[in-house]
């Protein structure tokens, strides 16, 4: 599996918890997992020249990330945000302005990374920017044989219908959750249930895999001229959510270059999910027993 390179294109930053620091941002975490499940795993982001950013470094070497294709910004912080999580595990985010990712610098690694990628995931919030949203377009654009999965991931009022529009395009595999689907929805003046809906994104726009995540509630995942739908796993103690997402993309990312069923597919992607919300956290270790797809 290591023959496989896949690339997080986008935000890097601290969650700021109420007794911690952890670092994320949901391109890095879905990285993480991506390597954490056996693939050659690239961050491709902008941090600041300061201390959170030599932390980050730091921090994320240790997780066993390549960092070649990260740049660095000497006028910009790096990026943080405030986690709240509530009652239920939760995490709500609140993001400052103008950091170190609104201004996304493709180096010459990642530059050099583009062509020869498997897969690369991206989202919304790093395209918030015109600097980055340009930047996250020209990696794309020079990733033709890539499979590009949007991870929706929309905070706040850090998105709008050409933005999503435009990535659904570029895009071969969609990742959206159950509230983000609502809005969706509603942007684009859909109607009924959220399996019409999905089916509705999935055949407009010729995706490959299209999945949308419930939480506690499992997944539905469409492709391979099926519906896929699982209930989800019990999770006894709920640390918090933060990259439980994340992982259950880079699951299904690498089940669908291996070549897996939808089914199974499905079943690791949430068990591995599941695992994440019982852990503090977005990158916690994991054990051989959640990398095999089976």
């Amino acid at each position: 599996m290591a023959d496989f390179l896949i690339a997080g294109l986008g935000e890097i930053l601290w969650d700021v918890l109420a007794d911690s620091e952890e670092i994320g941002g949901a391109p890095v975490n879905f990285a993480y997992h991506a390597g954490a499940l056996g693939a050659e795993a690239f961050a491709i982001s902008t941090i600041g020249d300061d201390e959170r950013g030599r932390r980050a470094i730091a921090e994320l070497l240790t997780r066993g990330l390549n960092l070649e294709s990260v740049s660095v910004d000497k006028d910009h912080a790096t990026g943080f945000v405030e986690a709240k999580v509530d009652s239920q595990g939760v995490a709500h985010y609140i993001f400052p302005d103008d950091i170190a990712w609104d201004h996304l610098t493709l180096n010459e690694r990642a530059l050099e990374l583009a062509p020869k990628v498997d897969a690369v995931c991206f989202g919304t919030l790093a395209q918030r920017s015109e600097k980055s949203r340009a930047a996250i377009s020209i990696f794309l654009d020079n990733a033709p044989q890539a499979m590009k999965i949007y991870d929706m991931n929309l905070r706040q009022n850090f998105y709008n219908e050409e933005i999503i529009n435009r990535s659904l395009q570029k895009a071969d595999v969609l990742k959206l959750n159950d509230d983000e689907i609502s809005v969706v929805a509603s942007m684009f003046g859909l109607n009924g249930d959220e399996k019409s809906i999905l089916k509705v994104l999935h055949e407009k726009f010729t995706l490959k895999c299209s999945v949308l995540t419930r939480g506690g509630s499992g997944s539905l995942m469409l492709g391979q001229n099926k519906e896929i739908e699982n209930s989800g796993i019990y999770v006894d103690k709920i640390t918090d959510t933060i990259g439980a997402g994340d992982s259950f993309t880079a699951a299904v990312a690498i089940g669908l270059l291996q070549g897996c069923t939808l089914e199974s597919i499905s079943k690791h992607a949430n068990e591995l999910a599941a695992y994440v919300c019982s852990c503090k956290g977005a990158m916690p270790p994991v054990p051989d027993r959640y990398t095999l797809i089976r």
